[in-house]
């Protein structure tokens, strides 16, 4: 139950700051290029416990994008509070990876979502200092402080860290001597991280990514009976596709902001099954309504014309005689190919995050079936096709409405992703959608 509030409240905030952003770009007629990026990165960690595993990989879809209220960074994110001189006050929710064997990892409920707050010190136009107090899901506690740089150079960017961390007993406890036993305590601690991240420009917007760190376990988490390593590493390799950084200025652009209205059935039939027109109907006929806000990115990559949009959803799973009222928090980023013959039509792809505070019946009926815990943190895929009303019937009033089908889904990709449980499968939701440009 704290989970979901404290949950619930970063993504309602994130929510309504962009929407805020969006309502200011509307009123000073400002559309210009943002900071965005969307990356896919594999990770691959030494097990510090004692396991015949010695290393475990997970794969991890990237989102950038930051403006004047909130922040994406790959894997944190948050609102920014107050800023006032050199420092930067944050809410802030990161990743934190349980590097437990491949097999174990749904059992066990996969990686967790840490929240707390951050005060960044910015020492110079490179270099900074920040201070943070965390807790995770159940409020075991523990502070960071990182020494950091952010340094571009050509087609280089950097960003070197050194950080400690204070970790409190009944973390320590329940992470690395794996007991919820306060009796049994094995102490708090201090362990130490360094390492990089980077990017390099290849051409236009593809980037490559890549990074390392190590990492030295204290001594009370080292002389549990389940810790066999002291010293851990892991590392990542990636591919995204970025704003170009070496432009001096942003340019205007074209794509507007967008209202999305959609109202989408529940089906057992898979993405393939669905594209083939082969859905099947949901027997207890389990409904959702979805809000959706699109904050324009961009509106071209390699050159094309593809708008990129941020965007933000509210999905309201509707009560059924298998499942009662659940709520579902998207944010995503959306690409559309807009194709003008013989009338105005797109072709539309976003990837994301979901969270749902109860898991619909159509997915957990799923998941009980293939014997795998469920997720309530899942990775999003919307595809969609819409076509301009006004082109259709020739009414210019109507130019800003379109009218479109798309496909809902949630899934952990193939139990290759520990961040989501390790889960093969999902749900799939059949919708139309009303669409207002802005």
């Amino acid at each position: 139950m704290r989970r979901r509030r404290l949950l619930f409240s970063f993504l309602f905030i994130s929510f309504f700051s962009i929407a805020e952003e969006a309502k200011n770009t509307n009123e000073e007629s400002l559309e210009t290029e943002k900071n965005w990026g969307i990356a896919g990165v594999i990770r691959t960690a030494s097990i510090p416990y004692e396991t015949e595993s010695e290393t475990v990989s997970t794969f991890i879809p990237m989102m950038f994008f930051e403006n004047e209220y909130v922040f994406i960074n790959g894997m944190e994110g948050g609102v920014y509070l107050y800023e006032a001189s050199d420092w930067q006050f944050s809410a802030l929710m990161r990743l934190r990876y349980f590097d437990l064997p491949k097999e174990v990892q749904n059992k066990a409920g996969g990686d967790v979502v840490d929240t707390g707050l951050q005060a960044r010190y910015q020492i110079n136009d490179e270099w900074f200092f920040d201070s943070e107090v965390m807790v995770d899901p159940e409020f075991r506690s523990y502070l960071n402080f990182k020494l950091g740089a952010e340094i571009s150079s050509g087609d280089w960017w950097f960003n070197p860290t050194i950080e400690t961390r204070f970790k409190e007993a009944e973390f320590n406890n329940y992470y690395y001597g794996l007991s919820d036993d306060s009796s049994q305590s094995i102490g708090s601690g201090i362990d130490f991280k360094a390492g990089f991240m980077s990017r390099y420009h290849v051409v236009s917007n593809l980037y490559l990514l890549g990074g390392t760190y190590v990492s030295r376990l204290d001594d009370n988490a080292y002389d549990s009976q389940y810790i066999d390593n002291r010293w851990e590493y892991e590392y990542f390799l990636g591919v995204g596709f970025f704003a170009e950084e070496d432009k001096p200025t942003r340019k205007n652009i074209g794509n507007k902001p967008y209202l999305r209205v959609a109202h989408g059935w529940a089906t057992p039939s898979n993405i393939g099954d669905i594209i083939r027109l082969d859905s099947e109907k949901d027997p207890h006929n389990n409904q959702m309504t979805s809000v959706f806000y699109g904050l324009p990115l961009t509106d071209e990559l390699f050159s094309l014309p593809l708008d990129l949009y941020l965007t933000p959803g509210y999905v309201q799973h509707w009560k059924s005689d298998v499942q009662n009222l659940s709520s579902e928090f998207v944010v995503a980023i959306k690409a559309y190919a807009t194709i003008p013959w013989p009338t105005k039509w797109r072709f539309g792809v976003a990837e994301g995050l979901s969270y749902i505070n109860h898991v619909s019946y159509i997915e957990q009926t799923e998941m009980d079936r293939k014997g795998y815990r469920e997720s309530k943190l899942l990775n999003y895929l919307d595809f969609s096709f819409d076509i301009n009303l006004g082109d259709l019937f020739n009414k210019r009033e109507w130019d800003s409405v379109w009218l479109g089908y798309s496909i809902h889904h949630r899934s952990a990709i193939f139990e290759n992703s520990s961040q989501y449980g390790r889960i093969k499968g999902g749900s799939n939701y059949n919708s139309v959608y009303l669409q207002f440009d802005l």
